[in-house]
């Protein structure tokens, strides 16, 4: 089989595994056609990622769903973002030029000797549900602990943790390095007597972000912060309304935005996404 016909579609979708075609069946000189074909690929595993996302971010009428129409969706979106690639001008081009510098210039072999290359970074996004996932599988056992004393559902914990953390990638962080364990962006104000981390974060004042030092609650664990959280929602009134709320996922954000918990005007939409993006994972873990 010839490398352009290794990394071709697949039917419905681009296959994941054919790219590792480009490895064996390019060498160090770049087949044209194999770049082209390994683009495509490339370009439609972003795309849909993407429209992944923005059906993520509608939310469902819960009447006709379930899992067989899940799968045609996704099938539906594999389909599309087959499509939608490798069009005059697109995403594809650009992943096509830089695969060809990387393998113009690549020095490190496998034992075979075909060139082994670092991937476009624009398809690093795609790797972006593999944190996800991590992040959901890391912090479910703590999170469903604390639902079960709370009511608060472990998904909507997670979620909202994930999106105040980019999914761990960017966990609030002492000076000297180490882990706050703070996974919900809880600040440390007067009435707080634990331990405190300080760092650079955005705030919108008048909807304009701005950057400040701000001072954070610290914990032991990462339970800590899971149980101080539910605590928080549970025990102020302030988030009265989103508890009152919490068999919606759209009410409950909804309701901690009005409360105040942040001041990023999207921050209900960016929310629900988040949890949106929990549940499928847990559906797919279960």
């Amino acid at each position: 089989m010839s490398s352009t016909q290794a990394l071709s579609f697949q039917g419905l979708a681009a296959d994941p595994s054919a790219l590792n075609a480009l490895r064996y069946g390019t060498g160090g000189g770049g087949d044209k056609a194999a770049l082209k074909e390994a683009a495509k690929q490339f370009e439609s595993l972003f795309m849909r990622e993407l429209i992944k996302s923005m059906r993520e971010a509608t939310s469902k009428s819960g009447l006709m769903d379930n899992e067989g129409s899940d799968m045609g969706t996704d099938l539906l979106d594999q389909q599309f973002a087959v499509q939608l690639s490798g069009l005059p001008g697109g995403l594809s081009e650009a992943i096509e030029r830089q695969l060809g510098r990387q393998m113009g210039g690549a020095s490190a072999t496998t034992p075979g000797g075909a060139a082994v290359n670092a991937l476009p970074s624009t398809v690093g996004r795609v790797g972006t549900g593999s944190r996800q996932a991590g992040f959901v599988s890391q912090h479910t056992q703590a999170a469903e602990v604390v639902a079960r004393e709370s009511g608060i559902p472990a998904s909507y914990m997670i979620g909202q943790a994930g999106h105040e953390t980019g999914w761990g990638k960017s966990e609030i962080r002492h000076r000297d390095g180490s882990n706050s364990f703070n996974l919900f962006g809880i600040k440390a104000t007067s009435s707080w007597k634990g331990k405190v981390a300080e760092v650079v974060t955005t705030e919108y004042v008048n909807g304009v972000p701005r950057k400040q030092v701000a001072k954070f609650r610290a914990y032991d664990s990462y339970a800590d912060s899971f149980r101080d959280y539910a605590r928080l929602i549970g025990n102020s009134p302030r988030y009265d309304q989103a508890m009152d709320q919490i068999a919606s996922l759209q009410g409950f954000a909804t309701g901690l935005q009005k409360a105040g918990y942040a001041t990023d005007p999207q921050y209900a939409a960016k929310l629900s996404r988040a949890i949106n993006t929990t549940l499928q994972l847990q559906r797919a873990q279960t």
